[in-house]
């Protein structure tokens, strides 16, 4: 007895499973983009995401450095603000030649000394004294970043009134001992003396919580068996502490040392003369302050620009020579 239906072709028997299969290669070619899509999204995503940082990077950063590098290149007509004939190296001439520039590179290698090499062994100090457990150990961390928080132009007038030559409380104090007072706006290396001391005072409780942040990840196990097998505090610091929070003296080592090659604020400011152009003989002059001397007072732009690409190359290359030494160091005490 058949049990088609009246009216129902024949081989509809059959037409049921059509429809199922198309479904079903219909939602396996869905799964099958949503698959790629996926791959896709786990290739690209990461690179989406940290595009915006590169995007700025490059219309304030990376553009800037090449024009800058275009107009070294060029002799600029300072009263016309257009572009003149094409030099070539004769702006890197003259500026490696000027002694004003050798001058001011000289004066910021030593202001770096005085300022970068005590402000991470100072920082390092103060991170190891707030990691212990202290009585209101949050309020002395947080008070160490008050001098960072301060602006500039007022951390220099506090300076201004300590390091006066005529009038300053450091003086002050000298001529009470019996002592000559010392012209800090005069005397080449004293003056550097008084500049790293306000960067110093600026920036160690900066680097002193990034170093604090370090010495909070190392784990407590090591210090108790370092404590087990006889290790005093200090000699915990060295052989524990130290080592563990290697990477991040990489990175202040050598943010320091680019910032230290680049100041300006303080030597600008410290100046008391009307021209500020780092005292009456430059014996503080810093690089940064000769390149906006030439660029924004004299208006030589093509000088200026050739100036800050030297200065660009000596960090690039100090920075590189940094990060070798500090991999060589950790490689060898591996």
């Amino acid at each position: 007895m058949s049990t088609r239906l009246e009216g129902t072709p024949a081989g509809a028997a059959e037409d049921p499973a059509a429809p199922a299969g198309g479904h079903h290669r219909h939602n396996r070619a869905r799964l099958v983009r949503r698959e790629r899509l996926s791959r896709w999204d786990l290739r690209l995503s990461p690179y989406l995401y940290i595009s915006p940082f590169f995007i700025l990077f490059g219309l304030v950063g990376l553009y800037p450095l090449i024009y800058t590098g275009y107009l070294s290149l060029y002799d600029w007509d300072r009263f016309y603000y257009q572009r003149g004939e094409f030099v070539g190296l004769e702006n890197y001439r003259f500026v490696l030649g000027d002694p004003v520039f050798i001058k001011s590179l000289v004066n910021t290698f030593s202001i770096f000394l005085m300022s970068s090499v005590p402000q991470v062994v100072i920082a390092v100090t103060v991170a190891a004294l707030l990691d212990n457990r202290l009585r209101g150990r949050t309020f002395w961390r947080m008070s160490v970043l008050l001098p960072f928080v301060v602006a500039p132009t007022a951390a220099v007038l506090i300076f201004g009134s300590l390091f006066a030559d005529q009038y300053g409380v450091v003086n002050s104090a000298l001529e009470s001992l019996g002592l000559e007072p010392v012209r800090w706006h005069v005397d080449r290396w004293w003056s550097h003396l008084a500049i790293a001391g306000m960067v110093n005072w600026r920036w160690t409780g900066y680097n002193a919580l990034i170093f604090l942040a370090a010495m909070q990840a190392v784990p407590r196990d090591l210090y108790e068996s370092a404590a087990l097998d006889g290790a005093g505090r200090v000699r915990q610091f060295f052989s524990v502490t130290l080592p563990m929070i290697r990477p991040t003296m990489i990175f202040v080592i050598v943010t320091s040392t680019i910032g230290g090659l680049q100041i300006f604020t303080e030597p600008r400011l410290f100046d008391d003369t009307p021209q500020r152009e780092g005292g009456p003989d430059h014996q503080y002059m810093t690089s940064t302050l000769y390149i906006y001397v030439k660029g924004i007072e004299d208006q030589f732009y093509g000088r200026a620009s050739a100036a800050a690409w030297v200065l660009f190359l000596i960090i690039v290359g100090i920075a590189l020579l940094n990060f070798a030494i500090t991999r060589f160091l950790t490689r060898r005490s591996a």
